[in-house]
């Protein structure tokens, strides 16, 4: 799947949701995070992470030798407090909060490397 025609990460915003970014710095701890695990885990599995922001939402992406696809939605709630987590689920394409029956799901914690490692379980 291309990044273009991956879902568009919609989510019911009101217009206090929609104010609410993530800090720059926060952003650049995210990328750093993402890329350590990338270099640890794709000499293992060839796969590997892409990262997109849209307001305060982070999502995950996952590229298997080119076939890149959603894998979770994390919501930022403000500087250490955890992250909230969304596995996507292809059987409904959309991002689901509530969903915690999946391989994985323990592994999310909160933070940024334990939605990587979850999402590593649900679509490894």
């Amino acid at each position: 799947m291309a990044l273009d025609s991956l879902p568009a990460p919609v989510a019911a915003c009101s217009e206090d949701d929609v104010k609410k970014t993530i800090p720059d710095e926060v952003k650049e701890d995210v990328l750093h995070t993402v890329e350590r695990f990338n270099l640890k885990e794709s000499t293992k599995t060839g796969s590997c992470y892409i990262a997109r922001f849209q307001g305060k939402f982070l999502y995950l992406d996952r590229d298997d030798c080119g076939n890149v696809g959603p894998v979770c939605r994390l919501e930022y709630n403000g500087a250490g407090k955890p992250w909230g987590f969304a596995i996507y689920k292809c059987s409904d394409d959309r991002y689901d909060p509530n969903e915690s029956w999946f391989p994985g799901s323990e592994l999310a914690d909160g933070t940024i490397e334990g939605a990587l490692k979850a999402g590593m379980e649900a679509y490894g």
